[in-house]
C-alpha cells in the first residue's frame, strides 16, 4: 500500500509519444557515441600506446623492445576503429545512461527511483574498477606467461643447407591481435564486476534472497570456472584469477543481498507488517519439525 507520496509522476501519454520520446533518446545516444567515438579517433594512437603498456613492461623486464607490427595495408585504420568505438562508448556512457533514465523515470514510483538510482550510479564505477584491475594486474601476468614460450637461439637448432643455425622464435605481434586479446580482457572483467551490482539489485525487487544464493553455491562454482574458461585465454593464470575474483564478489553479493533483506525486514517490522511472533513460530517450526508435528 502506497503512501499519497508515493505516487508514479503524472503521465498520461499515448503510445505514440512514448515512442516518439524513445526515438528522440536513442538519436541523443546515437549522436553522443558518435561524439565520443570522433573524440577518440582524433587520440586513437596516444590512446592504443597507452593500451600497450603492460606488454611494453614485460617486454623490458625481458630485454626486448616493445614493438607491434601490421600485418596488412588497412590493419592500422581498423586498430584506429576499435580504440574508438571502445573510447567513444566509455565516454558516452554517462551521457546515454541519462537518456534510459530520463525515459524509464517517469514510470516508477519514487521510492523505485531512490532504489534504483544507486545501482545506475555504481554500474560505471564497477566496470572501471573491473577493467583497472584488468589492465594492470592481468594483463601483465598473462602477456609473461605467454611471452615466456620464446626461444632465444640456445634451445634448438635449424638446419639451412649444410649449416646449422641456432633457433630464434620471438615475439613479433600484430597489432591488431594484441587490441584484440586487450579489450577482451577489459570487458570481461568490467562486466564480471557487475555481478554484486545485479546480484543485488535483483535482491532488493525479491527475485532473488541471501539464502538461496548460499544454497547454490556449488553450481555457482561450475558455472563461474565454465565462464573463466570461456572469456579468457587458454592460460591457467588467467583462468585462477578470473574465478576467484569472481567468486569473491558472488560471496559480496550474497553479502550484500542479506543487508538489503535485513533493511526490507526492519522497514517492514516499523510499519507494522510483520509479525514477529508469527516469525518466530515459524523459524521454530524449521528448526524443529518433530516438535512442531506433536
Amino acid at each position: 500500500m502506497s503512501s499519497p507520496t508515493d505516487e508514479i509522476d503524472d503521465s498520461s501519454a499515448p503510445l505514440i509519444e512514448h515512442l516518439a520520446e524513445l526515438r528522440q533518446r536513442l538519436i541523443h545516444s546515437v549522436v553522443a557515441f558518435i561524439v565520443g567515438m570522433v573524440i577518440c579517433f582524433t587520440v586513437a594512437t596516444p590512446v592504443f600506446n597507452f593500451l600497450t603498456a603492460p606488454l611494453c613492461k614485460v617486454l623490458a623486464e625481458r630485454g626486448q623492445d616493445c614493438g607491434l607490427i601490421f600485418i596488412s595495408p588497412q590493419e592500422g585504420f581498423f586498430v584506429a576503429i576499435k580504440v574508438s568505438l571502445l573510447g567513444g562508448l566509455i565516454l558516452s556512457f554517462p551521457y546515454i545512461a541519462l537518456q534510459m533514465w530520463r525515459f524509464v523515470a517517469p514510470g516508477l514510483y519514487k521510492s523505485e527511483k531512490g532504489a534504483f538510482l544507486p545501482f545506475l550510479i555504481a554500474s560505471p564505477f564497477m566496470f572501471l574498477a573491473g577493467a583497472a584491475f584488468a589492465f594492470y594486474v592481468v594483463t601483465p601476468l598473462a602477456y609473461d606467461f605467454f611471452l615466456g614460450f620464446q626461444q632465444f637461439g640456445t634451445e634448438g637448432e635449424a638446419v639451412t643447407g649444410d649449416a646449422a643455425a641456432p633457433l630464434s622464435v620471438v615475439f613479433q605481434g600484430s597489432a591488431q591481435e594484441y587490441l584484440n586479446l586487450t579489450i577482451k580482457f577489459i570487458v570481461a572483467f568490467g562486466l564480471c564486476f557487475q555481478l554484486p551490482v545485479l546480484l543485488t539489485l535483483m535482491g532488493k525487487a525479491g527475485l532473488v534472497s541471501a539464502e538461496g544464493l548460499g544454497g547454490v553455491r556449488k553450481y555457482a562454482v561450475v558455472a563461474i570456472l565454465v565462464l573463466a574458461a570461456l572469456v579468457t585465454p587458454p592460460d591457467v593464470i588467467t583462468q585462477i584469477i578470473l574465478f576467484v575474483v569472481v567468486y569473491g564478489l558472488y560471496e559480496v553479493s550474497i553479502f550484500l543481498v542479506a543487508r538489503v533483506e535485513k533493511k526490507r525486514e526492519e522497514r517492514l517490522r516499523a510499519e507494522g507488517y510483520y509479525d514477529d511472533e508469527e516469525a518466530f513460530d515459524e523459524d521454530l517450526a524449521a528448526a524443529d519439525p518433530d516438535e512442531n508435528a506433536k
